[in-house]
């Protein structure tokens, strides 16, 4: 394996770990509806775990409200038991064939919960991008020391450089987006 090929590898997962923060990101509530809050759930629906949003047509019909519209009329019920139990502090009411959330802005302690919760999120994606960093130093570092393999220890320098920036532009990134949810969270 080449330098490059270690450099991309470990990019393409560093990045999948702030796409996968974003995500996690997203569902946590800031006081505005977004179906991001409720697409993930998952609905036991007939002896299986379902997504949410495979369900149901999940829409904003206000900022503080969803719209929840079951492809399948029976599993409102299963619908209604799923976003009760997931324990987001929302009360989802039927209304004939849908189901309506009224998305209540969070108190201050909620709130400080909140952003806890961000920034525990966010050190946690900083922890794997320090040991993608980690692992690829490794191999380049394994690079050097085998005699039948054409890197030079300049080489390695050059690559664990590389690394290190990449792992330091990622772990900013990271930084931005969790400042940028908390204020978000706090902001009322």
């Amino acid at each position: 394996m080449s330098d490059k090929a270690i450099y991309n590898a470990t990019k393409e997962n560093m990045s999948k770990a702030v796409e996968y923060l974003g995500r996690e990101l997203q569902g946590l509530r800031t006081g505005r509806a977004t179906t991001a809050l409720i697409e993930y759930l998952k609905v036991d629906y007939y002896g299986s775990s379902t997504d949410l949003r495979d369900l149901a047509g999940i829409s904003v019909t206000e900022s503080t409200q969803l719209l929840v519209k079951p492809f399948d009329p029976s599993s409102k019920a299963a619908i209604v038991k799923s976003i009760e139990t997931a324990d987001l502090g929302l009360n989802p009411v039927v209304e004939g064939d849908t189901v309506r959330i009224a998305v209540p802005a969070p108190s201050a302690e909620r709130r400080a919960q909140l952003a806890s919760q961000a920034k525990k999120m966010g050190e946690d994606s900083k922890v794997a991008v320090r040991n993608e960093r980690r692992d690829a130093i490794k191999q380049i570092d394994s690079m050097v020391k085998d005699k039948s393999n054409p890197m030079s220890e300049d080489q390695g320098k050059t690559a664990k450089a590389n690394i290190d920036e990449l792992a330091k532009e990622y772990t900013s990134s990271i930084d931005e987006s969790v400042n940028k949810k908390v204020g978000e969270i706090t902001a009322t």
